[in-house]
């Protein structure tokens, strides 16, 4: 049980947490196919998904200065291209046209998320100092300019940037001495269970997940202080306006 009379500071996650409503990347980019009439099998788009992240993580493809926008460009080139490549789609499916399709609904689902989260975050940081913890790409300060969410965190750390990635709990414990307050009196909010939520009980911080569909089938056994599925349930968890 979340302990809120307690909490002197917060660690949220980025990607999946406040872009997109808890819901995994893989699914926002699968809803974009559907919706710009990308046919392809699901587990052929999600062999995809992962050549593009791991092609991603090995590659200094994306800039500092890259926008959201122009990360998802590359992405959605290298998953397209993989897929054309190994015959699961038509050239047409990867065309110029279509890739930038799929990254401008992409980018527009995330947009929508953040203009719900941002009036919340910024009530939140009026209380308590935030820390954003993120596996990212380098370009993380990029992103969060064009969004408008790069006055509310008081510390960014970022994976690409510190050398650790989630689900290390080394990366949270980072974000733990930025606050300089004891873990118990810090709540973590994440999407990921695993990611998020396991490594931050682990060094005994209070969590909130924000459970939606994930990369994996939960086994019905996760557990965390305070579950929500939407965003804005944040509101009453602490008693905001």
């Amino acid at each position: 049980m979340l302990t809120t009379d307690k909490i002197k500071g917060i660690i949220f996650d980025y990607g999946g947490t406040i872009d997109s409503n808890g819901l995994h990347w893989a699914e926002v980019i699968w809803k974009a196919y559907e919706a710009e009439k990308v046919t392809v099998g699901k587990v052929d788009f999600r062999n995809a998904f992962v050549y593009g992240e791991r092609t991603m993580g090995k590659n200094p493809l994306v800039k500092p200065e890259h926008t959201f926008l122009d990360m998802l460009r590359i992405k959605i080139d290298l998953q397209l291209e993989w897929l054309k490549d190994e015959g699961f789609i038509s050239p047409a499916n990867a065309s110029p046209q279509k890739k930038e399709d799929i990254a401008r609904w992409s980018y527009a689902y995330a947009r929508k998320y953040i203009d719900t989260a941002r009036p919340i975050l910024e009530q939140l940081t009026q209380r308590y100092p935030l820390v954003l913890v993120s596996n990212f790409y380098g370009n993380i300060a990029s992103v969060l300019k064009d969004f408008r969410l790069d006055h509310l965190f008081q510390t960014i750390i970022e994976s690409a940037v510190v050398g650790i990635r989630k689900p290390d709990p080394a990366i949270f414990q980072l974000g733990i001495d930025a606050l300089h307050v004891k873990a118990d009196e810090i709540v973590v909010v994440g999407d990921s269970y695993d990611k998020d939520i396991v490594p931050a009980t682990s060094l005994g911080c209070q969590t909130i997940w924000l459970k939606s569909i994930g990369w994996n089938p939960y086994t019905g056994k996760e557990t965390a202080d305070v579950v929500i599925t939407d965003f804005p349930e944040l509101k009453t968890v602490f008693s905001l306006r």
